[in-house]
């Protein structure tokens, strides 16, 4: 099998950035909150301490060597299997991709590091910063997030507001809705006075679509969210659904119909993103840009190997490393 990519995966579907060469920069599962719809499951370390997690240099070296290849992607995005303000060479990170590229860096957060300013200055050096909000008081947010014990929902509605203070990106947040959890009248109202605080360029309205970490996670219907969106105004937009794209260049920067790589390299980039997220048959098709019955030649691949497994939600399958 080919080289595996430590450090990158993708690029994958984003419901929110399009196609999206993701950056790992944290080891599984090491977040600040263990959130109930987490499609990564159950948090193994819950901190707040910064660190030097995964070397800057080699995550360069690796993003340098992809580049070359020509994949198309709209964004690099800084994300993965933790909580990426928690790498304290963040900062660092940005200031590196930029100068290999001139793909904008967006960096998707919890926001829950926010209230720190050396956590804000790291972030202010993206194009883009997308944090969450998904509860209106504290209660819910201990319910559907489980924080660290030293974090609170004003300490990060402060650092929502700082951010936006004094950084002159696109801040996009996101408000992921569950039914039961942060859907009644009084949660969406007090939601959405938080927002009014934040003054987002955009508000995201979400869903719990993917497999998630606890069993009694419930997406909430289009329908729905459509007319909660309306409670939040002319920037809110609901993005619960990828929608298929435009044909794309394959991982290798060719179109994939004149492309000679193996079964085995391609086998080993869809390995890397399930290892991330769970992906269904289209998130597939979308992310590395070909067609269904290629796309299950892969699959079925890893499925002989016995390195992947899948999960039926309803009524879509969701395929996930093991």
């Amino acid at each position: 099998m080919a080289e595996q990519q430590k450090y990158l995966y993708g690029p994958v579907p984003s419901r929110r950035l399009g196609r999206s060469l993701g950056v790992d920069i944290m080891p599984f599962k090491v977040c600040t909150l263990d959130c109930v719809y987490c499609q990564l499951g159950k948090t193994t370390e819950t901190t707040i301490e910064r660190k030097d997690y995964v070397p800057v240099d080699a995550v360069l070296g690796e993003l340098q060597e992809k580049l070359a290849g020509g994949p198309e992607t709209d964004f690099i995005t800084i994300s993965g299997s933790g909580e990426p303000t928690l790498h304290s060479r963040l900062g660092e990170l940005i200031d590196g991709i930029k100068k290999i590229t001139e793909i904008p860096v967006a960096v998707i957060t919890n926001g829950t590091l926010l209230y720190r300013q050396d956590v804000r200055a790291d972030c202010a050096k993206a194009d883009v910063v997308l944090p969450s909000l998904d509860a209106g008081d504290e209660q819910t947010f201990q319910k559907i997030n489980r924080p660290h014990s030293e974090l609170s929902l004003e300490k990060l509605l402060d650092g929502l507001c700082a951010l936006r203070e004094e950084f002159s990106g696109r801040l996009w947040l996101e408000v992921l809705l569950i039914e039961g959890f942060n859907t009644d009248k009084a949660q969406i109202d007090k939601i959405v006075n938080a927002v009014k605080r934040i003054r987002p360029d955009k508000i995201q309205l979400n869903t719990a679509v993917r497999p998630a970490a606890e069993p009694d996670v419930k997406k909430v219907n289009r329908a729905k969210l459509k007319v909660i969106a309306r409670q939040f105004g002319c920037k809110c937009e609901v993005v619960a659904d990828a929608s298929p794209r435009r044909s794309v260049s394959s991982p290798n920067g060719k179109q994939h119909d004149e492309l000679a790589a193996t079964t085995e390299e391609y086998a080993e980039i869809l390995l890397s993103m399930l290892k991330r997220r769970p992906c269904s048959l289209e998130d597939i098709c979308t992310g590395l840009g070909m067609r269904r019955n290629e796309a299950l030649k892969y699959i079925n691949h890893l499925q002989r190997q016995g390195v992947i497994d899948f999960e039926q939600r309803r009524g879509t399958v969701f395929f996930k490393a093991k």
